[in-house]
């Protein structure tokens, strides 16, 4: 190890690394890709509704879930002070963007499609219980509070990260959010204080939306997805559902990552070979933990022998589903837990490109196996292809061009807490009135 501590990047040197702007002709290429899935949407709507529809929530499923998890880990940085993470984790933070317009989506779904998607529109209920649980007005209700409040907490958490950032660095990005950027600088004073004061805010706001997190996907996949079949429970469902949107997250942080660093200046350092190999080791773990949770579901399923149960499992394990669903298991369990054993798979670009590929492709079968055998039971081929693809290409489009808009709009790295004199303070918690050290225990 080297004796000489790390030089660390003027701000300066950071913003002229990480500025360059993001070609037109790519946030072009997302909103034809949006505007073409919504044409297709629109005349699935009208010529095939069910099949549309179903595409629709099976898509929305796997977006939203994936765009709140990295809210979330960005969350999860902040509870354990990480410090590995400072210049790449604004790429995740940029997910918030799509939360909004999946909110309006989830309305969409509640209020215009349910009845080309859920069951407790048309179908009787198995036990009077679920006829209380799944009233619609109950349900869309609830459904529609908790996203909200989600995506509320997931912005305001990211708009106080970057509220750090835009406070201390010359005006610059997307003309549009002028406006805003101009309002985040109101009232911003010393630069030690509000590092500090930031710190504190963002500690109680962190935790508030990891619970929110795990409370609000919890019921929503027992909504959204489990309760696509009347018939079907499982306890551990939730934690498998949102577990898998925690990897997926990360699969797509390593992906956005590796594509940053080929994009933008960073030949001094900002993005570096530990970055691939940290964020290869958290996708590697929760791979296994995702694998954990799909088996023992699995196992205590089938041999516990229950029929309001093992029917979920058998039928997508049974034609025309069965290769779809061991096709996805081997994306996002088998190739990525086995492939990235190795610490030269996590830091070999291609490799770790291929293995985060795998996790995201495998998910995006499983929220279609979530949906399909549900809707369509066992018929003679899975349905999948014009109206599947086409409302993929409009969620593909929708991400695509928001994220981009985000991160031409805020500065892309977190330009103070890697910059600051004061950015390590933060590991010692201080009252950011007094700015004096609290006790331990705190």
């Amino acid at each position: 190890m080297s004796l000489h501590p790390p030089r660390v990047l003027t701000r300066e040197e950071v913003l002229l690394a990480s500025s360059k702007p993001i070609s037109t002709a790519l946030k072009t290429a997302f909103l034809i890709l949006a505007i073409i899935g919504a044409i297709v949407f629109i005349a699935g709507a009208l010529l095939s509704p069910d099949r549309a529809w179903s595409a629709f929530h099976a898509n929305w499923l796997f977006f939203a879930t994936l765009s709140h998890a990295g809210v979330v880990f960005v969350a999860v940085q902040r509870i354990t002070t990480a410090r590995w993470s400072r210049a790449i984790i604004r790429f995740m933070e940029g997910y918030v963007a799509f939360l909004p317009v999946a909110f309006v989506f989830l309305l969409l779904t509640l209020l215009v499609g349910k009845n080309h998607v859920f069951p407790w529109t048309h179908e009787a209920y198995p036990v009077p219980e679920k006829a209380t649980y799944y009233n619609p007005t109950f349900l869309t209700t609830r459904d529609i509070v908790i996203f909200g409040l989600m995506t509320l907490m997931g912005w305001w958490y990211v708009y106080t990260s970057l509220r750090l950032d835009v406070g201390r660095i010359p005006e610059g990005g997307a003309s549009w959010v002028r406006g805003w950027r101009n309002r985040m600088r109101s009232g911003y004073g010393e630069e030690r204080r509000e590092i500090h004061s930031t710190h504190s805010l963002q500690g109680k706001l962190a935790v508030w939306t990891v619970l929110l997190f795990a409370l609000g996907w919890s019921v929503l996949s027992w909504d959204l997805s489990m309760g696509l079949s009347l018939h079907f429970q499982s306890t551990l469902y939730s934690w498998w559902f949102f577990m898998g949107a925690w990897l997926c997250a990360l699969s797509l942080f390593g992906v956005l990552v590796l594509i940053w660093s080929r994009f933008l200046n960073t030949a001094d350092g900002l993005i570096e070979e530990r970055h691939f190999h940290d964020i290869g080791k958290l996708i590697f773990a929760f791979t296994a933990f995702w694998g954990y949770l799909t088996f023992g579901q699995y196992l205590v399923i089938w041999y516990g022998n229950m029929g309001e149960e093992t029917f979920f499992m058998r039928l997508r394990l049974t034609p025309p589903w069965t290769w779809i669903t061991v096709t996805s298991v081997i994306l996002v369990f088998f190739l990525p837990f086995f492939g990235l054993l190795a610490r030269s798979a996590k830091v070999f670009k291609p490799t770790f490109l291929l293995f985060a590929l795998c996790s995201l492709v495998g998910m995006w079968i499983m929220r279609y196996i979530e949906v399909y055998p549900s809707e369509y039971g066992s018929p003679g081929s899975a349905p999948f292809g014009f109206w599947e693809i086409g409302v993929a290409l409009l969620y593909v489009g929708v991400w695509g061009w928001l994220y981009a808009a985000f991160m031409d709009a805020f500065p892309r790295m977190r330009v103070t807490l890697m910059t600051s004199p004061f950015r390590d303070e933060v590991q010692v918690p201080v009252n950011p009135e007094t700015m004096e050290p609290l006790p331990a225990h705190e």
